[in-house]
């Protein structure tokens, strides 16, 4: 049974962003969300989609969730890190916003029926380290797919990690706290260690707690994405950069990717 993250108990293998949850709307509030929010919307509304359920996988604290629920969408997000959630609930609890939220592991999440149309944006895929294991997680988003359903969704290149920001530091300190972000890559397994130190001001005190975490990505090629969305049995529609929004080249370093349901898979089907 799906749980939702109201009455969520215990953690999920892939949980994390423990400690960053507390900061990270703050340490990303120069993130695009309006930007990357229309262009989903567009691309919907492109595709005949203007209402109805979507869902959005990897939510995180639920930025681009309540954006796409204020332009008319059934929202439901799903996400492995309570703590994450719990920061979408006091957004939802603000705004008003009818939104599920559902506290799973995307690589085995579950929903009462079908949506829409899936977005996953902002590399959440790229947490799925094993490539089957990322062809599961298409399987799973095409079984709860409306016939012709669409799913929309970025992810992280190899390119991006090995040539870009697999071996630097991204530290940032303000009054409210401070991070630092270290980045190392394994040209062999293709993964992307981030360690990560929070540093978070406790109000009461003016002190700082400090926390740590360690976030594990893969890096994917264009051609293993297609291959894992062929496994899946889904339609492949389009690609294109994120960051120029022209055509990927092998300098691409974020990709978007449109896909299309085309039927579900047969209980004896391997």
């Amino acid at each position: 049974m799906a749980e939702t993250a109201e009455n969520r108990e215990g953690g999920t293998e892939m949980e994390s962003y423990g400690g960053f949850a507390d900061v990270y709307d703050l340490f990303m509030d120069e993130t695009p969300y309006e930007e990357w929010g229309a262009f989903i919307v567009k691309c919907l509304k492109e595709q005949g989609i203007e209402s109805g359920l979507v869902l959005d996988l990897g939510c995180g604290t639920g930025t681009l969730t309540e954006y796409l629920a204020k332009k008319g969408y059934d929202m439901i997000g799903v996400d492995s890190s309570y703590d994450m959630l719990d920061k979408a609930l006091q957004k939802k609890e603000r705004s008003g916003l009818d939104i599920l939220y559902l506290c799973q592991d995307m690589r085995e999440f579950e929903l009462y029926g079908t949506v829409r149309a899936v977005i996953s944006i902002c590399d959440s895929l790229n947490y799925i380290t094993d490539f089957e294991e990322l062809a599961g997680v298409f399987s799973l988003v095409n079984n709860y797919l409306d016939p012709k359903g669409l799913f929309l969704f970025d992810f992280n290149t190899d390119y991006k990690y090995r040539e870009i920001i697999g071996e630097c530091v991204i530290a940032e300190n303000r009054e409210e706290g401070s991070f630092i972000w270290e980045n190392s890559y394994d040209d062999v397994s293709r993964i992307n260690e981030y360690d990560l130190t929070i540093f978070k001001r406790i109000e009461e005190n003016g002190l700082f707690e400090k926390t740590e975490e360690v976030h594990l990505q893969r890096g994917y090629t264009f051609s293993e994405v297609k291959e894992a969305l062929e496994q899946a049995g889904m339609v492949f529609e389009w690609a294109m950069d994120a960051d120029t929004r022209k055509e990927v080249t092998k300098e691409s370093g974020r990709i978007y990717i449109l896909a299309r349901e085309q039927g579900k898979a047969k209980p004896n089907d391997k």
